[in-house]
């Protein structure tokens, strides 16, 4: 029986943003205890669906999107659902409120969310404090990095190489941010010349490290899905050239195409089902523009297991979702995978 839409009603009664802190702080609470720990992972335990990307060894293609634990209190208890992989963030390397409430938005009617949170948390120390702790086996851990809103843009390079340093021993991969809506000036950073300028020093960066012992970060890069096919083209042009090693499509969009909730005035980046087709058509056209070379994490809009394999046709070898746990519940990794798998 599942009890998940009566505790999602109950949940839905609060503001957002209170709402998403109470869950995930029940979620913290679950994983640092172990027999509760014990029992939720019984619970929703997920058949096995294994997959290689980035050099790495995922349990299954389904990961939770950077955005649902920014500052990594939560992620334990969440491996408990099933994820193949967690991304945390997105993380700053200084801490910072984020912009001014209200800035979390439910469309029930549209399975959708508009967020203009502007990366709140803790900062990048912080993080690492938090990700230092026990893994769980066979999770791959990713993190979500941006600049800070008050780092100009010219300087924005230094935040990322600053987080780059702090991350590379302690995340299985990197994800750099340059297309989130809510930071004044970000997805200027996905223009072809700014784009290259901040990969190229990563690249330089990773290397240097690599001679040093670390081991090679996996790097992937998020991109809006409202770039023009010609911006499109010189972000993925800049990327393989920098030999990054994946993209993520795509982030939240600033179109309300299709939309109609008393919300779609509000200012922020749209998630959840009205971006699915967005998304798929986004991984097509980057999987048809690279040949194939490119891998690609698809995000957006998926909740079910007809969702994945779609977007899984059209080219992307990992999926992650956010939104459809919001809505679907704690149950969504195991129902998914184990309708994958009929």
């Amino acid at each position: 029986m599942n009890i998940y839409p009566l505790f999602r009603a109950l949940l839905f009664k609060l503001n957002p943003e209170h709402a998403h802190y109470l869950t995930l702080s029940m979620i913290r609470l679950a994983g640092d205890l172990q027999p509760i720990n014990g029992l939720i992972r019984a619970s929703f335990s997920a058949p096995d669906h294994p997959v290689q990307a980035f050099g790495l060894k995922f349990s299954n293609p389904i990961g939770l999107a950077a955005g649902y634990d920014k500052d990594g209190i939560g992620w334990r208890g969440l491996a408990c659902l099933g994820f193949g992989h967690i991304e945390i963030g997105t993380v700053t390397l200084k801490p910072q409120p984020g912009n001014p409430k209200p800035r979390l938005f439910r469309l029930p009617e549209e399975r959708a969310l508009i967020n203009r949170m502007g990366f709140p948390g803790m900062g990048a120390e912080f993080v690492v404090q938090q990700i230092s702790k026990k893994r769980p086996k066979n999770l791959v851990l990713g993190v979500n990095i941006g600049k800070n809103k008050d780092t100009p843009l010219e300087a924005a390079v230094q935040d990322y190489l600053a987080l780059l340093r702090l991350f590379a021993e302690r995340a299985d991969y990197l994800t750099i941010n340059v297309s989130s809506p809510n930071t004044v000036g970000l997805r200027q950073l996905q223009e072809r010349q700014a784009l290259d300028q901040l990969l190229k020093l990563l690249r330089l960066e990773r290397e240097r490290l690599i001679q040093t012992g670390t081991h090679k970060l996996p790097i992937l890069i998020k991109l809006s899905p409202d770039l023009t096919d010609p911006q499109l083209d010189g972000a993925l042009d800049v990327i393989q050239a920098n030999q990054m090693d994946g993209v993520i499509a795509s982030n939240t969009t600033i179109s309300r195409e299709g939309v109609n909730s008393p919300f779609t005035r509000e200012d922020g980046g749209l998630s959840g089902r009205p971006l699915q087709m967005r998304s798929l058509a986004m991984v097509a056209n980057i999987h048809k523009r690279t040949k194939g070379r490119l891998p690609v994490i698809g995000v957006g809009g998926i909740s079910d297991a007809t969702g994945v394999q779609r977007m899984m046709d059209t080219g992307a070898i990992l999926v992650q979702l956010y939104t459809g746990l919001i809505y679907e519940g704690p149950g969504i990794v195991n129902r998914i995978l184990r309708e994958l798998r009929a």
